[in-house]
This record gives C-alpha cells, sequence and structure tokens, in this order.
C-alpha cells in the first residue's frame, strides 16, 4: 500500500517536470544575462546594440511610410504598418531583441568566439542596410525619381553614408581597434575596400534595377527596393572579408 503511495506521488510530480524544468531554464536564461549586462566588459556591446535596435526601428518606419501604399496589402494594413503606433512598438521590441539576439550569440561564443564579432558585424551591417535604404528612400520621396541615372546617383549617395557609419562603428564597436601607429594603413585599406564594395553594390543595383527591370505590375519604386537590398547584400559580404582579414586583421586576431 505504501509504495503504491509513493507511485501515485511520484506520477503527481511528473505531471508538473515539464514545466518545472521551464521554469528552471528560464531562471538560468535570466541569471545568465544579468551576469553578462553586469560585466563592465561587455557595457558598450550592450549600449551598442540598444542603439542600433532603436536605430533600425525608426529607419524601417520610414520605410513603411513610403512604400507601404505601394504594396498589395489589404484594405488598411498599409496605414497600420506605417502608423506612429507601429513605430513606437517598434522602437520597444528591436531594441530588445537586438540586445537578446547579441546575448544568445555571446553564450554560443564560448565555443566559438569567432561568432561574437560576427553577430555585431552583422548588426552594424542591418543598421548599414536601413540607412542605406532610408536615404535612398527619402531622395525618391523628395524627387519622384525611382530608376535611370539619377537612381544611380542617389544609390552612391545613400551608400557612401553607410559606408561612412560602417567604418565607424566596425573600427571601435565591432573589431575594437584601439592601436593608432597604423591609421594611415588602415584607412587606406578600407578605402581601397569599400570602393570595391561601392562598385559592388551600385553595379548590383544598376544590373538588377536598369538591366533586368522590374516585372511586369511591380511598382518602379519597390523594385528600386529590391535592387538595393541585393547590392547591399552582395557588398555586406565583400565587406567582412575585406575588413576581418586584412584592414582589421591585427587589431582583432
Amino acid at each position: 500500500m505504501a509504495n503504491r503511495a509513493v507511485i501515485e506521488r511520484e506520477k503527481f510530480f511528473n505531471m508538473f517536470a515539464p514545466e518545472k524544468n521551464v521554469i528552471i531554464r528560464i531562471i538560468v536564461s535570466l541569471f545568465t544575462m544579468v551576469k553578462y549586462t553586469a560585466d563592465a566588459s561587455n557595457k558598450w556591446d550592450i549600449i551598442g546594440a540598444l542603439i542600433i535596435g532603436e536605430a533600425v526601428a525608426w529607419l524601417l518606419f520610414i520605410l513603411a511610410k513610403v512604400n507601404a501604399p505601394e504594396l498589395p496589402l489589404p484594405s488598411g494594413l498599409a496605414d497600420t504598418l506605417s502608423s506612429l503606433t507601429t513605430a513606437i512598438l517598434l522602437a520597444v521590441v528591436l531594441p530588445i531583441l537586438s540586445l537578446e539576439g547579441l546575448f544568445i550569440v555571446w553564450l554560443l561564443s564560448k565555443r566559438f568566439k569567432i561568432l561574437y564579432q560576427a553577430a555585431k558585424f552583422a548588426l552594424v551591417g542591418a543598421l548599414n542596410t536601413f540607412i542605406d535604404l532610408g536615404i535612398l528612400n527619402l531622395l525618391i520621396l523628395l524627387t519622384g525619381i525611382a530608376s535611370g541615372n539619377f537612381f544611380l546617383v542617389f544609390k552612391g549617395a545613400s551608400f557612401t553614408i553607410a559606408v561612412v557609419n560602417s567604418y565607424l562603428w566596425n573600427k571601435y564597436w565591432t573589431f575594437k581597434v584601439k592601436k593608432t601607429d597604423e591609421v594611415e594603413r588602415e584607412f587606406l585599406q578600407f578605402i581601397f575596400v569599400s570602393v570595391i564594395g561601392f562598385f559592388i553594390n551600385v553595379g548590383t543595383a544598376a544590373l538588377v534595377v536598369n538591366v533586368i527591370g522590374a516585372p511586369v505590375g511591380f511598382a518602379p519604386g519597390l523594385w528600386a527596393n529590391v535592387g538595393a537590398l541585393i547590392a547591399t547584400f552582395t557588398a555586406l559580404a565583400w565587406n567582412f572579408i575585406g575588413y576581418k582579414f586584412w584592414v582589421f586583421k591585427r587589431s582583432n586576431a
């Protein structure tokens, strides 16, 4: 009889085992994140992740404001996506997601250290992408021009600003360069990699927008963004290789 009571009691507590494990994991995760945020060496990583998340949120809102009316969306959804309420929601959620993503990679980087640096580069890349697209869309909005030679000028201007942003963030945040005795070499190498990236970026955009052209029924403004996005990711891959393994090689080895 006693054995049966013990068995029944174990069955009862085992019913809650999955929930108990989840709670334990949540507690451990929260404790680890507190440890991560409390570490003084991670202070600027945390601040940077929050700033990037906030900036991306508002740049994404600008993109939605410009492009949502041209998207084939149900009635009212375009207005919702471009509303101030959505912008505020993004401004709260994206910084948290940015920090949470960096924290998760920090956990994984204990085995693969390059992952943490790659995650920071990806965050900077996301910021650069939205700066590039944001400025491009602002110029399209102001002029109404979304193709042709002026589009290339607009794309070149937005890309140049994104490159300057990339240099500052990657040097001082991603790769944490502290040396000052090789500034000229580093700057020239960065310019070299970025100039090639510039031609890759603008050339890819020109190929997609002006050569391939928008599909039938596809709004020119939206296709311009498709071309810009493809161009941005192509140049981003090139820039990572150049920055990581050449420009900042001695600083992040």
